[in-house]
């Protein structure tokens, strides 16, 4: 293959279907530290659903148990690390990290331990969940640019890349125009002066790390019953860090924080194209230094933003209640 194979096409697509799993993430994370929470533990989160979805949805051959029960386990985490966080007042950084290595560990043991193949779960087969083909893209589909747009770009998605895009405008409108959206920007912002008012930080706080949980549950179900079909060690590849970089780029708002869920999306796809590709001048490129391009990038992102970003003033401060 040659550089001048590479499809554009090919990479819009796999950028619209790269982006669900940070895009949730993301929108988690959001909720988390826009209430004073570090959420460091979204890998530990995502990987404890997407072998949870993988090996419910294998056992009952039913894609939504799977998803069902990875929002479970993904919510008892969220749970165990706002006890941790909230109630004793512990490190969030090293909370959510003992999440991360813990869960790392464990979906892997267990994955042995009951399939006994190498530490993942088998082919889900039937019990994906595929594509929905939108009304009328067979008849669209050979006009010129814009069959291509309906059928492909926009339409023959799983159901979760739809909730995933249309989850941006909700979040949007929950944070800055809804009553739950200012006491939570009020707990992440002056948690006493929110506590004066008759807010209960801690309630807050708990309810955005079940959100949290939530929503991190759909980046883990995507991954196994959407993108792969079942679950493998590790599979998240560092995609909670990734979203958690995508946070820090958008500023912690949520329609920039889609933003650069679309931009890691992007170059993760191109990842994928160029793999294999001939290139101008530098020829073919080994594919250990190609599956380092999005995380070469988020380096580059954090040390040109980190400066700019203005996070939530109380972010990672344990709340105490003044007597």
């Amino acid at each position: 293959m040659t550089f001048d194979d590479l499809h554009i096409g090919s990479i819009l697509v796999s950028t619209v279907r790269n982006a669900p799993v940070l895009i949730f993430a993301g929108m988690a994370g959001l909720f988390a530290e826009r209430s004073g929470v570090i959420d460091i533990g979204l890998e530990g989160k995502i990987l404890a659903s997407a072998f949870v979805s993988a090996a419910v949805a294998f056992t009952t051959q039913n894609p939504w148990y799977g998803i069902l029960a990875g929002m479970l386990v993904s919510v008892l985490l969220a749970t165990l690390q706002g006890y941790v966080a909230i109630s004793q007042k512990g490190n969030q950084l090293v909370a959510g990290i003992a999440i991360n290595i813990a869960m790392s560990g464990l979906t892997f043991v267990v994955a042995q331990y009951l399939f006994q193949q190498g530490g993942r779960t088998p082919d889900l087969g039937s019990a994906r969940l595929f594509d929905v083909v939108l009304p009328g893209s067979a008849a669209v589909e050979g006009i010129p640019f814009i069959g291509w747009v309906y059928a492909h770009l926009i339409g023959g998605h799983s159901v979760l890349v739809y909730l995933a895009f249309a989850l941006v405008p909700i979040v949007h409108w929950v944070v800055y125009h809804s009553r739950f959206g200012l006491r939570l920007r009020a707990c992440g912002e002056n948690p006493h002066a929110a506590d004066a008012a008759g807010i209960s930080v801690e309630r807050q706080r708990y309810m955005a790390m079940l959100i949290a949980g939530v929503l991190c549950s759909f980046s883990g179900a995507y991954l196994a019953i959407v993108q792969s079909g079942f679950f493998l060690r590790d599979m998240s590849a560092g995609a909670g860090y990734l979203a958690l970089t995508a946070m820090v780029f958008g500023n912690w708002r949520p329609v920039y924080t889609f933003l650069g869920c679309l931009m890691f999306g992007f170059f993760g796809a191109v990842q994928i194209q160029i793999e294999g590709v001939d290139l101008p001048v530098v020829g073919r490129l080994p594919g250990s230094l190609i599956q380092m391009v999005p995380y070469v990038v988020t380096v580059i992102v954090l040390a040109g933003l980190m400066a700019k970003s203005v996070a939530p003033k109380a972010l990672g401060t344990p709340f105490v209640k003044s007597r």
